[in-house]
């Protein structure tokens, strides 16, 4: 009896929509890396990209624990002597919260070409209304 290995041209990918409404950040987003991995499939392979498409709808509505909306920062660099620029979580949800969700589902890849293609299957919309309706997705 050998090992079932996938394969990429025999992948089916499906759509799953997540609401985040009311529900911690990190929790949904360590749900949709798994999806966007392929852990949740019974025929996962490491090294074959085989995970599905996730859409996250009301991110707006997803919530901090603690007090990490007033200690917590997004920083980034521009590369150049004092280029650091950061800002506080409170200000990223109320401006761009579906930015605060995509960086956590980022992190949460791995950090090569497969994590870097299925973070292109990741939709991110504010409101409850999304534009992948055609696909039917499946809710979680």
């Amino acid at each position: 009896m050998s090992t079932y290995m996938a394969k990429a041209e025999t992948i089916q990918r499906k759509w799953y929509v997540i609401d985040a409404a009311g529900k911690p950040l990190g929790k949904t987003a360590a749900k949709a890396a798994v999806i966007l991995n392929g852990k949740n499939r019974a025929d996962y392979t490491p090294h074959v990209d085989c995970g599905g498409f996730v859409i996250i709808i009301n991110a707006e509505k997803a919530i901090l624990t603690g007090k990490k909306l007033d200690q917590k920062y997004y920083r980034h660099h521009s590369g150049y002597i004092g280029g650091l620029k950061e800002v506080q979580y409170k200000t990223l949800m109320e401006k761009r919260p579906e930015l605060a969700l995509e960086l956590a589902v980022k992190g949460m890849l791995p950090k090569n070409s497969i994590g870097a293609k299925s973070f292109t299957r990741l939709k991110v919309y504010r409101g409850a209304e999304h534009a992948h309706k055609a696909q039917n997705p499946e809710t979680l």
